[in-house]
């Protein structure tokens, strides 16, 4: 699909349209049946240079901001494809970018560039933790110039197709931080050495084909080397990739609203029912329209917060926000979509259900809505915290 005018980075949109062609819906459907990771369409993204838009151009990529790394994951979903298997690519090197040595940038980033190494894996979530990430227990202790990690992740996504994890662990009890947040470090797990001598994974099989795990650590060692940043501090490391996170998933369900608009709306007009194009009924047009009104608003909010993240500004507020309105907007475009195609909708062949189920999840994580509006309450409006 070619970008449309007023878009930003056509040139991208253009390649990123023209790359998603090759992978039509029969390929995600096929997939979709049996939970299989698309490896050729990952393959094809790292060879043409997508996944390593965000890393400087002295490391093998190409050093553009997110806004680029938005258009990207537009394209991708507004095509019909699906950037999970591979977005995380994108925001979790920001650890690694920022706070990592130059020594661990030049160890791992030209290779993550080249697709011969991926850094797919984000160890955060906890079974009894969820959304509270100060409450997370698994627990790196230091012995010599080892750390030794036990615990448990759960929701972590690609680890069976990751060479490479970000892992945030405790170094110090909860109890013991000087405040909750503190006490976190950032760990780069060598999966490939891990699993099998420390690292347990087990597939979660989900409502969508998105290759979520559990990962048990017993005993797991991870050498002191791999520690990114200083010990302690790791929790601030993790939310500007959390920032970035959720900016590139709201351009996501901006691509699926978009999918679903350009599928409800080219429907409305051919499908002829009681002798007219269904499309001339109010009923019909109506919320196609406003489904589009919705996610041009939405879009701005990404555009914005984008734009904040890339000028170094503080953005966590219009990166929550544009997940929320992003999220909303293409939940209610999904909607929209599957009720103007009536039973057709319901068949795996229009692509619309697998689509619907995959953009569901997006009011759930990376965060939940009412998390978001939980933070616009009290650090915007400044009303007493809830929790």
């Amino acid at each position: 699909m070619g970008a449309a005018a007023g878009e930003t980075f056509p040139e991208i949109r253009e390649a990123v349209g023209r790359l998603c062609a090759q992978f039509p819906g029969e390929y995600w459907r096929a997939l979709d049946r049996d939970r299989i990771y698309p490896k050729e369409f990952v393959t094809a993204l790292t060879e043409a240079g997508f996944l390593s838009v965000l890393i400087p151009e002295a490391y093998g990529g190409s050093g553009l901001g997110l806004g680029a790394a938005t258009a990207v994951l537009e394209e991708i979903h507004r095509s019909g494809c699906n950037g999970g298997a591979c977005h995380a690519q994108m925001y979790t090197m920001g650890a690694l970018l920022k706070h990592g040595s130059e020594a661990q940038k030049q160890a791992y980033l030209p290779k993550v560039a080249s697709g011969e190494l991926r850094l797919q894996a984000f160890g955060v979530t906890e079974p009894t933790a969820g959304t509270d990430t100060t409450r997370i227990s698994t627990f790196a202790r230091r012995e010599g110039d080892k750390y030794i990690v036990n615990g448990q992740k759960l929701w972590i996504s690609r680890a069976e197709h990751s060479d490479l994890m970000i892992l945030l662990c405790r170094t110090t009890a909860r109890e013991d931080a000087a405040k909750p947040s503190a006490g976190m470090s950032v760990l780069l797990v060598d999966m490939r050495e891990a699993v099998g001598r420390g690292l347990t994974i087990k597939p979660v099989r989900t409502m969508l084909n998105h290759a979520t795990t559990e990962l048990f650590f017993d005993d797991m060692e991870v050498p002191v080397a791999n520690l990114i940043g200083e010990e302690g501090k790791g929790f601030g490391y993790i939310l500007d990739g959390m920032n970035a996170e959720r900016i590139l998933i709201a351009a996501e369900c901006i691509g699926d609203a978009k999918f679903f608009i350009d599928r409800a709306s080219a429907y409305a007009r051919d499908r002829e029912v009681f002798g007219r194009p269904i499309g001339q009924n109010q009923g019909v047009q109506f919320p196609i329209a406003r489904a589009h009104v919705q996610m041009t608003a939405a879009s701005l909010m990404v555009d914005k917060a984008a734009t904040m993240f890339d000028a170094g500004e503080p953005c966590g507020t219009e990166a929550n926000m544009a997940k929320l309105v992003a999220s909303e907007a293409s939940w209610f475009a999904a909607d929209t979509c599957l009720q103007t195609h009536g039973g057709f909708g319901f068949a795996e062949e229009y692509d619309i259900e697998r689509k619907f189920r995959e953009t569901r999840l997006y009011q759930v994580a990376p965060i939940s809505t009412n998390l978001i509006l939980s933070h616009v309450g009290t650090h915007v409006l400044g009303m007493p915290k809830s929790f």
